[in-house]
């Protein structure tokens, strides 16, 4: 994945703007990293802890598989931004290999995932004391409401993948872009596990939508300064986020959607 900046006038002088130029995406790469591990770690933590003393069922094998994943691309994106700053080309065209290996993994592993989750909540219901079947049935209509998110999730990550691989012997500025805006997709999920952040969930997914774009805007606004334009990588990312957040918005909390997703799912009908 080559992240060297667009060529410009004066790009190979070590002046402040050049050597953001050089930079940028490596910090870009770290804050998104950042993001993910504030997140997912504590929220982890708290969790097993609660499997540990039994208050929930341990997690199936695939939520492991598909966290290892997750954190495994993360961590390439920022070694291949690392060896691209510091001009180490030929390690970077090695290692991007990986992510041939890495993206159908990741979406796989959440494509397995959704259902494994979903069916826990579905059987916790079926199962569970009179007095805690309300708790787990709220619970459980916010978990089929996510799934909307979850496939806007690998979707655009499957876009701007897709979009990455293929421009990476044809136009490294929309190469590296894309492959990095390809954690966007990854942070909602983060970023609704970040208790400072403020948050619309349940009630709605705005926030999962918006800060994700937040996290990406000192990258956007350092292309913009210095490119006097907005790059197409931008405007693919932009409109696949408003043109699939018009039906996540409109189907959420609905019972049409949460009935259509059990079906889909091949979940239990609960009871009502």
């Amino acid at each position: 994945m080559e992240t060297l900046a667009a060529a410009r006038p004066g790009s190979g002088s070590k002046s402040a703007p050049a050597l953001i130029d050089k930079w940028i995406y490596v910090g870009t790469a770290i804050l998104l990293l950042a993001i993910i591990l504030f997140g997912f770690v504590p929220d982890s933590l708290e969790k097993l802890e609660a499997v540990r003393s039994g208050e929930r069922p341990p997690f199936p094998l695939i939520l492991h598989v598909h966290a290892v994943v997750t954190g495994a691309w993360a961590l390439l994106l920022l070694a291949q931004t690392v060896l691209m700053a510091t001009g180490d080309v030929s390690r970077h065209r090695l290692l991007g290999r990986a992510a041939f290996v890495l993206a159908p993994a990741f979406v796989l592993s959440a494509i397995i995932l959704v259902p494994a989750i979903r069916m826990q909540g579905a059987q916790a219901i079926l199962h569970a004391p009179p007095e805690a079947i309300a708790g787990l049935k709220a619970r459980l209509g916010t978990g089929l409401d996510l799934l909307l998110i979850q496939i806007r999730s690998v979707g655009g990550f499957v876009l701007m993948v897709a979009i990455g691989l293929w421009a990476r012997t044809k136009n490294s500025g929309l190469h590296k872009r894309m492959m990095i805006l390809s954690l966007v997709p990854m942070l909602g999920a983060a970023t609704t596990r970040i208790p400072w952040l403020a948050s619309t969930m349940p009630a709605s997914p705005m926030s999962i939508i918006m800060w994700p774009l937040v996290a990406m805007a000192p990258l956007f606004f350092w292309d913009l300064y210095r490119q006097r334009r907005i790059h197409p990588a931008y405007l693919i990312l932009l409109a696949y986020a408003a043109a699939t957040a018009i039906p996540v918005l409109a189907l959420w909390g609905t019972a049409g959607w949460r009935d259509a997703a059990l079906g889909v799912l091949g979940l239990p009908r609960v009871p009502p």
